[in-house]
């Protein structure tokens, strides 16, 4: 089992689809019945998710799953980036952030963008292992479809012709930053299976 360092409903749904092919039981914090607050003081993604991971493995003694993702905007100098959670507090309503995010790119041209993800395996007294998967895409000027959270509804993917919220989540679950950092980590895992850690 590995023990996922998060209370997202949507992001713990989707690592635990992306995982299940391994059979590899995934529970998040909350079907822990651990409720703690991490200070994210990284720098990097990279960074947030070492610190996050680290923090649970040293009190379950668990293997730990962490990750750290976000928003990265061109033109607004990588905006939100590692505050893409918590640019707008104490708002956390998407509908109202991405809103923001739209009018911020207000009359702006370049509205290239990435997800990117970052996720860190973390064994209690080893060295963590870090896995990265990036989705390029644009942010369009209204949000549109429902089948998604965070960005997905502002968050163009040109080469499907929709938003990622627009994907049904067979789709999205096959192209998404998770998705592509998910799968090095199921590589990963594949050639270090959880029981010869």
């Amino acid at each position: 089992m590995i023990v996922l360092a998060s209370n997202n409903k949507g992001k713990s749904e989707e690592i635990k689809s992306i995982l299940k092919p391994l059979g590899i039981e995934v529970k998040n914090l909350y079907e822990m019945n651990i409720d703690i607050d991490i200070l994210e003081t990284g720098s990097t993604f990279e960074e947030n998710a070492i610190i996050k991971a680290k923090a649970i493995a040293n009190i379950i003694n668990m293997p730990v799953l962490a990750d750290d993702s976000g928003l990265m905007i061109d033109a607004l100098n990588g905006f939100p980036g590692i505050y893409s959670a918590r640019f707008a507090l104490p708002i956390t309503d998407y509908k109202i952030k991405n809103a923001m995010i739209i009018e911020k790119m207000n009359n702006i041209t370049n509205r290239k963008a990435c997800f990117i993800c970052c996720m860190a395996l973390v064994y209690p007294n080893k060295e963590p292992q870090v896995f990265t998967g990036k989705i390029e895409g644009e942010i369009i000027e209204e949000q549109k479809g429902n089948n998604g959270f965070g960005f997905d509804p502002i968050f163009f993917v040109p080469k499907y012709k929709m938003t990622i919220a627009e994907m049904n989540d067979d789709l999205k679950n096959h192209i998404s930053h998770r998705y592509l950092a998910a799968s090095a980590l199921m590589e990963y895992l594949k050639e270090h299976p959880l029981e010869e850690e």
